[in-house]
């Protein structure tokens, strides 16, 4: 017989994997833009002057610093605007940032 809680917890994670990267409730409604590279996939939420970028997969160790250096790479790249350096936060799974966009 299996605990209730146990139960729940593991029909949770099952479920979850199918959910792909969801941005966090601020950034609903923002573009999204998947991308690859170096082995991995990242997904780059943009809403105004705010981006979100969330790495899918798995990473081995030593690797988390490159990824953390694509992840940075990847929003000027993606966005088109300048990364304000100041207002990033995260790590090599999930980073948030402000850029300063063009006016068009």
């Amino acid at each position: 017989m299996t605990h209730p809680a146990l139960a729940c917890a593991l029909s949770l994670l099952l479920i979850l994997p199918g959910c792909g990267a969801q941005p966090t409730p601020a950034m609903l409604g923002a573009t999204r833009t998947e991308v690859a590279r170096g082995g991995h996939d990242y997904v780059v939420f943009q809403k105004g002057r705010r981006v979100e970028i969330i790495r899918l997969g798995y990473v081995r160790p030593g690797e988390h610093q490159a990824v953390r250096a694509t992840m940075i790479d990847l929003i000027p790249e993606v966005t088109g605007c300048r990364l304000r350096e100041t207002s990033l936060t995260g790590d090599s799974g999930e980073m948030r940032a402000i850029v300063s966009c063009p006016k068009r």
